[in-house]
């Protein structure tokens, strides 16, 4: 095992192309990520690919090796995982984080934990030329382990997806499944295997950039404004237990996490939002897959539409509730907030 020493600055460049090496023969989805981050770097980008069995040739020509060498050492650079004395996860060489990621690390893993917060950026400087603020960054660097290279831990170090009845990991692109297919079939002889990782290196992080994108630009924005929904709770109802976004935006496991922050697990009990055309109300799920909701539109509303649904609840310009209650619709941003502290209000008999 090696001491955790993260990497935060950017190294100089070499006057001579440094080497990644890696192992040879049949390449698995953890390597070729792993060797895609560090061409990430400024100091790996003009890097070569040195693929080979041979310990002493491999640490002779490389200046960083991943996934090959039976030692992980971060002080030497040397990153392998098949080891029987490699025990190292997530929450073992970044504790600072208090998520439990307690799968095994591949090496995907294991560069993802020293280098990925300089990748994301490196990426976004470079297609989006942004950079994440720190604690942005931090949310970003947890959720893309969480959603993208966790899985790939998970898959090469044979990790059964359930124990009992809940999944350890989720798979969100069977990414590595593919990437393995571009491996030479059993009768193909004359492939050139380097110039195939080569390929698998271009799709596996052509997927990275993508997630990457989507995390920093989209998924933390869209917590923002979740966050900020429930910060304002209050003004909206004096209880809490209603949240206005005036801008729709995937909330679940945003509302979740925030709860939890705020320390107001259980509170909101209903979301109003735009749907580009006209306003919804919707009840809190009571996990964010859960069809059981916290509360849900009163039952005299439920299956009612238009002007019968208006005169029933007494609130103008209302379009429908559907006949389970977990959702419902108005045409104005006003008679959303009257649905929705209505049912708030209102008592089942």
């Amino acid at each position: 095992m090696s001491t955790t020493n993260i990497e935060t600055s950017t190294p100089a460049k070499r006057s001579t192309p440094p080497t990644i090496g890696t192992h040879n023969g049949t390449f698995h989805c953890d390597e070729v990520v792993a060797c895609f981050m560090l061409k990430q770097l400024p100091e790996y980008e003009n890097s070569e690919i040195f693929r080979s069995r041979d310990d002493k040739a491999l640490r002779e020509k490389c200046d960083i090796i991943v996934d090959v060498g039976s030692e992980f050492d971060h002080a030497k650079k040397w990153y392998d995982h098949h080891q029987l004395t490699f025990k190292d996860t997530f929450n073992t060489l970044r504790p600072e984080f208090k998520e439990k990621f307690d799968i095994r690390l591949s090496s995907a893993g294991l560069i993802y934990c020293y280098y990925g917060e300089r990748v994301i950026q490196s990426i976004l400087q470079r297609e989006r030329n942004v950079q994440l603020s720190p604690e942005n960054l931090k949310l970003a660097f947890l959720q893309i382990y969480r959603n993208f290279i966790s899985e790939l831990d998970a898959i090469d170090n044979g990790v059964p997806m359930f124990e009992g009845g809940e999944p350890r990991y989720k798979i969100s692109t069977h990414l590595s499944a593919r990437i393995g297919k571009l491996n030479p079939s059993w009768q193909d002889s004359n492939s050139d295997t380097d110039q195939r990782f080569h390929k698998a290196m271009d799709i596996a992080g052509k997927e990275l950039v993508e997630n990457v994108i989507e995390v920093a630009c989209s998924w933390i924005a869209a917590r923002d404004h979740v966050r900020r929904a429930l910060e304002q709770a209050k003004t909206i109802h004096s209880s809490g237990e209603i949240l206005l976004l005036d801008t729709f935006c995937p909330w679940k496991a945003h509302l979740f996490d925030l709860e939890t922050e705020y320390k107001l697990e259980g509170v909101p009990k209903l979301i109003i939002f735009n749907d580009g055309s006209s306003w919804r109300v919707a009840g809190v799920p009571v996990t964010p897959s859960s069809y059981l909701g916290r509360k849900f539109l009163p039952t005299p509303w439920r299956g009612l539409r238009d002007e019968e649904l208006s005169k029933v609840a007494g609130i103008q310009d209302l379009v429908f509730v559907h006949h389970t209650g977990f959702i419902g619709g108005a045409k104005t941003k006003e008679a959303a907030l009257a649905m929705a502290q209505k049912s708030i209000e209102f008592t089942e008999e």
